[in-house]
């Protein structure tokens, strides 16, 4: 008996004793960051809390049962201030609470053995105790998970008609990346409702085969393929430009050209949004063999227009070279990757009109941004617009090049087929975070909307949304058209949304703002203080952007990573939108390059009058780091677009970017969630209808390693969504590998499905043979981290019998 009870006292001791050390070791790590934290002028909390840590971890390992109670009033007053900073949030609660609550789990189980008795004759307490505690931690989880805001109670008038200028409509066909060069978006179709929309089934699908070879977890893809469909086909491109023709009620495939792009092609991602599709609809346009009268169109990362027969897949012999017309003649050394078209081209009163990709922060002295137009019968060039060379018309003859590092468009332009009017995105030019070196024409086109006459390419009117932009906030969204009300009447304009998350309404005609907008001061300073401008432009119509990040805003796994994002944020410089960048310490650009608004671009439903917007809400955590270090740095690497370090090589300064201002062992963000989000917007006021967080967290959780929770914490995304006459939003995008049909209405998921990857690309709707489908390409994005594939999947009602 006797060596039983010094048994059962050993094991109590050390139990203590290992209990008291781990609480002593997290209140030392808390009361040294805490107190660092308290000198840059941050939260008193983790110094406070990490002092009475140590004291409780002494005194637990003195197997004292004081330990236990200094514990319980610091964990007492750790929800306290918990609720406090939360303001309201239950995911700001998680990392602040469901630690400190784990301990106190803990702690309560060893206070029997503290007390001297055994575990079981107080079990009831410590059993209490711990339910207690885990209850707060996972009734905050779920709480936290399922919350949404909404305002919503009805519609708009669903009465309301508005006119597409372009010249195949959407219905049975999606005839165009957006649906059409309007791109809103929108189908007519109704056959799947809310009421039968959790009866959809896969129907078909269909594996492209395009995968990368050796380690996809390695690889560059991200396909964000949206098809068309265009009478009796389907026509979809690959990550590498493979292009596919389908049955679109079988899926089976019925012809295939591969245009044979090198893997050293590939810039940052393999990446084909889509394909452009024409028609000769006059007998003098076609060929006297009527051979590619219709035909498929796309651009290549490798710089190449290709033109193919839309009935067999060959290439069309009469356009350009056999089926090619390239892009780079004119831009002088182009390197393999450095230019690549990875938007699907757009064609408006017989021109193609073709943008590209420069491959980001590579170098000042970058191949030129060009924007050229085509013959969309005969491949030849008609024009092209140098911002820097005003006068040139067509490629250079004298022995020069186009300007190198100009402004390029990388993303997908809509058109006016009736004004002959094509809308151009612009990015920015090849040193995205200085600006002292641009030309005037750079700092007047840059991340602006640029409106080109599509018959001569000289600029019509242009719209800018940064003043002199050194945040990589290049425009990266499809504007769409659609028609406004205004005091005087109806009026043909375009919707602008941004990464910055400002939404313009412009008069399509001539670029004049249809509401407010607002220049406000914004930060100065930075490594070029005088080049920044003392104000910026601002929608006042509608933003997407939420109030600048506070300290209390940092999130993290635990108390511990939670605080040495707060040490990061306090050594930062932020003054909130547009801080201008630095080099003697990061700066946080918040919203991060990403968005805002990306690719995906929005959706309007036009009978309604709603737009519906699914956004980013991710800051970067950036720094310049000057030549010479950074040429240390990068000795031997390879850096360039959206690499943590890219090194814009001929400027002062290389550029360091953490891309969600992620934590580098968790691999958590240091922001709290939600990371993105969707929202319905009343057109014609501006108004928020709903907004709610969008993306579970099934793929997300600390160490790359997938939590499988299902609750909607709000993912980074990509892609964009599709929305139908019957009110149902469809839509992937998110990081979670699922596809969903949210409610228009109440912003309420009411179907989802698991693709066989990430769903990284805007999906599409069709109707054949009578039968609604719903096609996304399930490609992955490694910048998404999410799953790479190559399956196409189509969904549609059970066939009735």
């Amino acid at each position: 008996m006797t060596y039983s009870s010094n048994s059962r006292s050993t094991n109590s001791l050390l139990i203590a004793r290992f209990l008291g050390a781990l609480v002593f070791v997290i209140g030392l790590s808390l009361l040294g960051g805490g107190i660092y934290l308290l000198s840059l002028g941050g939260s008193a909390y983790y110094a406070c809390a990490g002092l009475g840590l140590v004291v409780s971890g002494a005194l637990l390992f003195s197997a004292r049962a004081l330990g236990a109670v200094i514990y319980a009033g610091v964990f007492s007053l750790t929800i306290i201030w918990a609720l406090f900073e939360a303001d309201g949030s239950a995911w700001a609660l998680i990392p602040r609470l469901f630690g400190p609550a784990v301990l106190m789990i803990l702690v309560l189980l060893v206070w029997p053995l503290l007390r001297g008795a055994s575990i079981g004759r107080d079990a009831s307490l410590g059993a209490v105790g711990a339910l207690l505690a885990a209850s707060i931690g996972v009734g905050l989880f779920y709480g936290g998970a399922e919350r949404q805001e909404t305002k919503l109670a009805g519609l708009p008038d669903a009465s309301r008609i508005m006119i597409d200028p372009s010249p195949l409509s959407v219905g049975a066909d999606w005839p165009a990346y957006g649906g059409s060069y309007a791109a809103r978006r929108s189908s007519p179709l109704d056959q799947i409702t809310r009421e039968n929309v959790d009866s959809l089934e896969r129907a078909w699908v269909f594996k492209t085969g395009d995968l990368p070879s050796g380690d996809p977890t390695k690889s560059k893809y991200g396909a964000e393929t949206t098809p068309l469909k265009i009478g009796d086909s389907l026509y979809l491109c690959t990550a590498t430009n493979i292009l596919i023709a389908l049955d679109p009620g079988t899926g089976q495939e019925r012809w295939r050209y591969d245009p044979g792009v090198k893997e050293e092609n590939i810039p940052y991602t393999a990446a084909c949004r889509g394909v452009a599709y024409f028609e000769m609809l006059s007998d003098s346009q076609a060929p006297n063999n009527n051979q590619c009268a219709a035909r498929i169109i796309e651009g290549t990362l490798d710089g190449r227009l290709i033109a193919v027969d839309a009935k067999t897949g060959k290439p069309c012999t009469g356009f350009g070279d056999n089926g090619e017309a390239d892009i780079t003649i004119g831009m002088g050394a182009v390197e393999p990757g450095m230019v690549a078209m990875t938007s699907a081209p757009t064609v408006i009163q017989g021109v193609i009109v073709t943008g590209h990709q420069v491959k980001d922060g590579v170098s000042i002295d970058a191949p030129s941004g060009v924007l050229q137009g085509f013959d969309a019968v005969t491949g030849a060039h008609l024009w092209a617009w140098d911002m820097d060379r005003p006068t040139l018309t067509g490629r250079p003859q004298d022995g020069t090049t186009f300007a190198r590092g100009t402004t390029n468009m990388w993303t997908t332009a809509s058109g006016d087929e009736e004004l002959g009017l094509v809308y151009m995105p612009m990015g920015n030019s090849s040193g995205d975070y200085l600006s002292a070196d641009r030309s005037a024409a750079e700092d007047k086109y840059s991340t602006a909307l640029v409106a080109l006459n599509v018959k001569t390419g000289k600029p019509a009117w242009h719209f800018r949304t940064v003043d002199i932009d050194v945040w990589d906030y290049d425009l990266g969204s499809q504007a769409t058209l659609i028609d406004f009300e205004t005091n005087d009447g109806r009026v043909p304009a375009l919707i602008l949304p941004s990464k910055q998350g400002d939404i313009y309404i412009l008069d399509r005609r001539t670029g004049e703002p249809l509401t407010k907008i607002e220049n406000r001061p914004v930060p100065q300073g930075g490594v070029e203080p005088d080049e920044r401008t003392t104000t910026q432009p601002f929608s006042a119509y509608h933003t997407l952007a939420k109030p600048p990040l506070k300290e209390r805003d940092m999130w993290g796994m635990s108390p511990l990573d939670q605080m040495i994002c707060r040490i990061q944020y306090r050594r930062a410089s932020y003054e909130g939108m547009y801080t201008p960048p630095t080099t003697d310490r990061r700066w946080i650009q918040y919203p991060g390059y990403n968005g805002g608004s990306d690719w995906g671009g929005i959706a309007v439903d036009t009978r309604r009058g709603v737009i519906i917007a699914n956004y980013n809400d991710m800051p970067n955590y950036n720094r310049l780091i000057p030549r010479e270090v950074a040429d240390k740095k990068l000795a031997g690497a390879e850096g360039g677009s959206h690499s943590a370090l890219a090194p814009q090589a001929g400027a002062p300064y290389a550029i360091h970017v953490n891309a969600g201002w992620r934590m580098p062992v968790t691999g958590l963000l240091c922001k709290e969630p939600p990371y993105g989000g969707i929202r319905a917007i009343d057109l014609g006021s501006g108004e928020t209808l709903w907004d709610r967080p969008f993306g579970t967290a099934r793929r997300n959780g600390p160490f790359g390693i997938p939590s499988m929770l299902p609750f909607e914490i709000g993912t980074p995304n990509n892609g964009g969504p599709t929305v139908t006459a019957s009110g149902l939003i469809f839509i992937a995008a998110s990081t979670d590998n699922l596809i969903k049909a949210i409610d228009l209405v109440t912003g309420e998921t009411v179907w989802r499905d698991v693709l066989p990857a990430g769903g990284q690309a805007t999906p599409m709707t069709y109707e054949h043979d009578g039968r609604q489908y719903v096609v996304i390409m399930a490609g992955g994005h490694h910048f998404m981290q999410t799953p790479i594939g190559d399956s196409l999947v189509a969904y549609a009602l059970p066939e009735s019998n």
